[in-house]
Parts: C-alpha cells; sequence; structure tokens
C-alpha cells in the first residue's frame, strides 16, 4: 500500500489526497490531521502539496516543521511560475 501511495505522489497531491480521503486508514489520518472539511478542502485547492504533507507528519515535533515548510516553499513556487525564465519573451524588456 505504501507503493501505491508513492506512484500517487508522482502523479500529484491532489490526486494523491483524494485517494487517501477515499481509502478508510487515510479517511481517519485526515480526520485526526484536520477538526473538519472546510481546511483540507481549502488546502486541497491551494496548497496541495503542503495540505498533504501536514496529513503525513501530522504530530508535529521538531524537524517536521522543516518539510512543512518545504512543501509550502514549492507551492508558493508553483504559482510563480516562469516569470523570470521567460523574460525575454517580454515585448521592450532590454538586457
Amino acid at each position: 500500500m505504501c507503493c501505491f501511495y508513492t506512484v500517487l505522489l508522482f502523479l500529484g497531491p491532489r490526486l494523491a489526497l483524494m485517494v487517501l480521503w477515499l481509502v478508510p486508514y487515510g479517511y481517519g489520518k485526515i480526520n485526526l490531521a484536520f477538526n473538519g472539511w472546510l481546511l483540507p478542502l481549502l488546502g486541497w485547492f491551494f496548497l496541495p502539496w503542503t495540505t498533504l504533507m501536514y496529513v503525513l507528519v501530522f504530530p508535529i515535533a521538531g524537524f517536521d516543521w522543516i518539510w512543512l515548510g518545504l512543501t509550502l516553499l514549492m507551492d508558493l513556487g508553483s504559482y510563480g511560475g516562469g516569470a523570470y525564465g521567460n523574460r525575454n519573451r517580454m515585448p521592450g524588456y532590454a538586457r
């Protein structure tokens, strides 16, 4: 079952969260991490990697905050897009 979740992580965090929510073990783990359905739903839309990592490391103690910080940077970086990489395509941009 662990390999199945690993394959889902490579397919995308939203799919992994959805499947984790559908299986009985994962549904219980999500319910332990969150006290309702609103926060996981918002996380699924806006911060999927951070939500998934929070569910996986839920009893947070010590080093787990670093994992959450890294996944938060991944989520925020995905919103940035390729603005710096595509700067040459902007009209009127001079080096």
